[in-house]
């Protein structure tokens, strides 16, 4: 039976990533900061908060202790504030780049023995802010930046290691994430959840010689939110 971490599962895209792979018959390790808000009974739930190290590296080992191996790491977990630079507080700056940048690296360098091992794959939730301008979503768009620039690098460091990563980089979800702005653009006109499951699908019915960086999921354009 193959074996999954979901962050950022009680929730939006990576509770749907994390339901469909129980689903189909993998055991997955579902780590939130409230795991059973994401009502996957099957899942061993881990509460962490990936803003804590200990935490981060706690819930990986509580996931290596169960299972001992590691086919599919997906970091799902993240936060998106839409402002203007001059009204965007350093609070919200430091969240934004800890759970997003910071959280995400933790948890796969603490998981990187076990991919190594099982010669797993990698899925890093970006988005299209990741590889475009995106005016009012400057620090998120910063992060998924980030995201995909270090899912890039990750994907030729571990190639010859049989590691295979990418970068989902959808456009706006429809998810209570997206409720900001869907009186702008309604969720039925945006990507759907749905969509980026199908995705995870898609990357692991690839053979291990095929190595894809980033997978992106477009929607409608995104409106400027600097005003």
């Amino acid at each position: 039976m193959p074996v999954a971490l979901v962050t950022g599962a009680s929730s939006g895209i990576g509770r749907a990533i994390a339901a469909d792979l129980l689903a189909s018959g993998w055991s997955v390790t579902a780590v939130a900061r409230d795991p059973a808000r994401g009502a996957l009974d099957s899942a061993f739930e881990v509460a962490a908060d990936l803003l804590d190290e200990q935490q981060a590296v706690a819930a990986v080992a509580a996931h290596a202790e169960r299972y001992g191996t590691l086919d599919l790491l997906v970091n799902a977990s993240g936060v998106g504030y839409g402002a203007p630079i001059d009204a965007f507080s350093t609070k919200r700056y430091d969240l934004t780049f800890g759970i997003n940048m910071r959280g995400l690296f933790l948890v796969t360098r603490e998981a990187m023995p076990l991919l190594r091992a099982s010669r797993g794959r990698i899925v890093n939730l970006a988005s299209i802010a990741g590889l475009q301008a995106e005016p009012g979503l400057a620090v998120y768009a910063a992060t998924k930046h980030g995201v995909v620039g270090f899912s890039r690098a990750l994907s030729e460091e571990l190639f010859d290691a049989g590691v295979r990563v990418t970068a989902l980089c959808p456009g706006f979800v429809d998810t209570p994430m997206t409720t900001f702005i869907q009186d702008r653009i309604p969720g039925t006109e945006m990507v759907q959840v749905d969509d980026c499951v199908a995705a995870v699908r898609f990357l692991l019915a690839l053979s291990p010689a095929v190595k894809v960086p980033e997978l992106i999921l477009d929607g409608p354009p995104i409106p400027d939110l600097s005003g």
